[in-house]
């Protein structure tokens, strides 16, 4: 018999026991240690060189390590089916087969080449991975047409009505999970690769994804990327999700429709619903983007850059599409062949300065963010990033008009150097700031 005395004591030990247990659930991802500071680089092998072959991306990796890269995210690298194929060349996210690469890139050598070479310049490389969907031609729908999707009449059936060059998977079929998990193993293995960036992850059970974080790490520490930005992705399973809050936010800033104050709201609401450590990844354009919604250089104006300046340095993973460094101009053609035009202009030397910033300073991947209060916080959004003694303020002028403001804050006093004139500064905890349109500056502390 339990008498009173012990009920309480029981009561009082499960007390604390579920206190404990409710703080274990609080979700951490284990983020590999090489990739807090590392900027992602996302690469389309077939518009990335006039040949598109793995060759051409290993002969330009110095070049991209001297840009600042980090992460190279190689989109998706297996050979791309051809019955109801889009375009020409097809989509590289219809994939035909998931243990073979696209022998219009190269040959597995190749591949492998391309990762060792990127290693031994300090950089990692992920795959792009289509778990929710093959082509109509992969070996699969005859093998295990019991893994697809099926229509009201038994038929087969896309994931998306547009969708048509692709057959959805379904994930109710454990048998599936476990292919899946084989195939991703598999680059992990062969091709020394250092994760992937998951297709669609929101469409793919989380369990799924779960399973297949635990299943990696066990070869090596691997970063996953999910398109998809769903706080529970981080739980487990994604060190980094997509941003889209905040691209979405930029475009309509840069049309007059919201204003620079937004993105405090913005950042606040991040906060609250990601967990401590979330990585959310950053960006002004991705592939999708550019090929059906223009350029960013179209849809942000004159403020590109400054765009660009303020998703390298808030909080989270900042990632910049191949050809932004030649002042990519066109929308690549997604199912033909349209190499970039690699021209010389300022672009590079303005990436190259940030993105180099971003990996050396502790300021930017792990400092703390304070926002700076102006005299415009319509228009001008002002901060600091600040990690033991380093320290950087940015100013952005996020409109098309010259603005002159007042900034009053202690963490504007002292001397620093403006990183992008050169200039050497020294401020009061008050001062006045003339920002010619779309205007970014970035002082360092000395």
């Amino acid at each position: 018999m339990i008498r009173k005395g012990q009920v309480l004591l029981i009561t009082f030990l499960w007390m604390i026991f579920a206190c404990n247990a409710e703080k274990q659930t609080i979700p951490s991802v284990h983020h590999p240690q090489w990739s807090l500071n590392k900027t992602i680089y996302e690469l389309n092998v077939r518009q990335f060189s006039n040949s598109g072959t793995f060759k051409a991306v290993e002969r330009r990796l110095p070049a991209l390590q001297d840009l600042g890269v980090g992460i190279i995210w190689l989109m998706p690298i297996q050979p791309i089916g051809e019955k109801n194929r889009k375009g020409t060349l097809g989509s590289p996210y219809a994939v035909k087969d998931y243990f073979k690469v696209n022998p219009d890139y190269g040959s597995m050598a190749d591949l492998k080449s391309l990762v060792n070479k990127a290693h031994r310049l300090g950089m990692y490389v992920i795959l792009d991975w289509v778990a929710n969907h093959t082509a109509w031609d992969n070996p699969l729908l005859k093998a295990h047409s019991e893994w697809y999707t099926h229509d009201s009449r038994g038929k087969i059936s896309s994931p998306v009505a547009d969708w048509t060059d692709v057959a959805d998977l379904d994930y109710t079929h454990k048998d599936l999970w476990l292919y899946m998990i084989k195939a991703m193993k598999y680059w992990v293995q062969e091709a020394d690769v250092d994760g992937f960036r998951c297709d669609v992850a929101e469409r793919v059970p989380l369990a799924f994804w779960n399973q297949v974080r635990d299943s990696l790490e066990m070869i090596k520490p691997v970063f996953m990327l999910a398109e998809g930005d769903a706080p529970e992705l981080h739980d487990h399973a994604f060190d980094a999700t997509y941003s889209w809050n905040l691209y979405y936010l930029m475009n309509d800033i840069a049309g007059g429709e919201k204003k620079a104050s937004d993105i405090t709201g913005l950042l606040n609401k991040e906060k609250k619903m990601y967990p401590p450590g979330a990585m959310r990844m950053r960006f002004t354009t991705n592939h999708d983007e550019n090929a059906w919604n223009g350029t960013a250089l179209d849809r942000l104006d004159g403020g590109f850059k400054a765009f660009t300046v303020l998703t390298v340095t808030i909080p989270g993973k900042p990632m910049i599409y191949n050809g932004q460094e030649a002042g990519l101009n066109k929308s690549l053609a997604f199912f033909e062949k349209d190499p970039i035009e690699w021209r010389i202009n300022n672009y590079r030397r303005f990436y190259r300065r940030i993105l180099n910033l971003y990996q050396a300073n502790p300021a930017l991947y792990e400092g703390e963010m304070k926002e700076i209060d102006t005299s415009d916080k319509a228009h001008i959004f002002a901060f600091v990033r600040e990690k033991d003694d380093h320290r950087i303020v940015v100013i952005l002028n996020l409109s098309p008009q010259r603005r002159s403001i007042t900034v009053s804050s202690s963490l504007i006093n002292g001397t620093f150097l403006e990183y992008f004139s050169g200039m050497k500064v020294h401020y009061g905890s008050g001062h006045m700031f003339d920002l010619e349109p779309w205007a970014y500056r970035l002082f360092i502390k000395e």
